[in-house]
């Protein structure tokens, strides 16, 4: 078997970084090689693989941080051989966080 963390590949481009507040973080992405979302607000947010995220309905909740920007919001990454492509949508209490995509 493959030594998976040896291999290292130019990945194509990424999007520009900004915090965000939109119910859709992501669009649908066929490209998409890696994602990653860090909420950088107080509030609890609440993330789905899909669009319709609300507080009952998502896949997987990312603490808040005790203040703004602070650096300490929950984060999630997904790099692995299998890779969401579909929309990612959010729901909060005042959402704030920060997405990053990388293609191929």
């Amino acid at each position: 078997m493959a030594d998976l963390y040896g291999i290292q590949a130019r990945l194509g481009d990424g999007n520009t970084p900004s915090i965000a507040s939109a119910t859709t973080a992501l669009v649908e992405n066929a490209s998409r090689a890696l994602f990653m979302i860090q909420n950088l607000g107080t509030n609890v947010l609440f993330v789905r693989l899909g669009a319709g995220a609300s507080s009952t309905v998502f896949h997987f909740a990312l603490k808040g941080g005790t203040g703004n920007d602070d650096g300490l919001g929950g984060s999630f990454v997904t790099e692995s051989s299998i890779i969401w492509t579909g929309e990612v949508s959010i729901a909060g209490t005042s959402p704030r966080y920060t997405v990053m995509e990388l293609t191929a």
